[in-house]
């Protein structure tokens, strides 16, 4: 009587470790899984904020161009690289085709900037282009904060994917790393134009 009831306590005792081990595995791997989750929430909305400061300056370049337009009959160039950059912009669905059109967009109303500040000194010193491009220029600020941000979202979800043991569910519901932002090969080498004779 004495052997079954001891064989009988150690079958109950493995059974409880087993059970509390299952409990245990089972609460990790549900909060691991929901880390995962709301990291992938974390990047999404990180990058909807990046969108949104793009959104911005998307809208604020069709002001400064109608203010300089009238005054600046010989850069149609310049305002039809905004109008192609624009427009690829509005057509962009992905995060990479964003950032693409993005780049262009920048390159496109720094040209502008520019070209204000070397050939048109008086339209430059006008209260209203002078205020849109503190805005624009407000705006290129922000849209480097909040790249800054997305990048930092997307190394904290991809730490989790590929790191040991989180990794297990990360590959069990099908996640991977994502891409960071990266700026065009042309962006860096061809960094633009300061004019510091303001």
């Amino acid at each position: 009587m004495k052997q079954s009831n001891k064989i009988f306590l150690l079958v109950m005792a493995i059974v409880g470790g087993l059970l509390v081990v299952m409990l245990m595995f089972g609460g990790w791997w549900i909060s691991t899984n929901n880390r995962i989750n709301n990291q992938q929430q974390d990047v999404e909305q990180q990058w909807s904020q990046v969108e949104n400061v793009m959104q911005r300056r998307y809208d604020l370049v069709p002001n400064l161009t109608a203010a300089v337009k009238g005054s600046m009959h010989q850069e149609q160039k310049v305002f039809g690289d905004i109008a192609k950059a624009r427009s690829a912009y509005n057509s962009a669905n992905t995060p990479k085709e964003k950032m693409q059109a993005d780049s262009q967009l920048n390159k496109s109303t720094s040209m502008l900037i520019n070209v204000i500040h070397e050939n048109y000194p008086k339209l430059a010193s006008n209260e209203n282009v002078k205020n849109l491009m503190v805005q624009l220029e407000g705006s290129e600020n922000r849209i480097s904060v909040e790249r800054q941000n997305y990048i930092a979202a997307i190394r904290a979800y991809n730490q989790t994917v590929i790191n040991f043991p989180s990794s297990i569910v990360a590959q069990a519901k099908g996640a991977h790393t994502l891409d960071y932002f990266k700026a065009t090969t042309t962006q860096v080498q061809n960094a633009p134009k300061v004019n510091l004779d303001d």
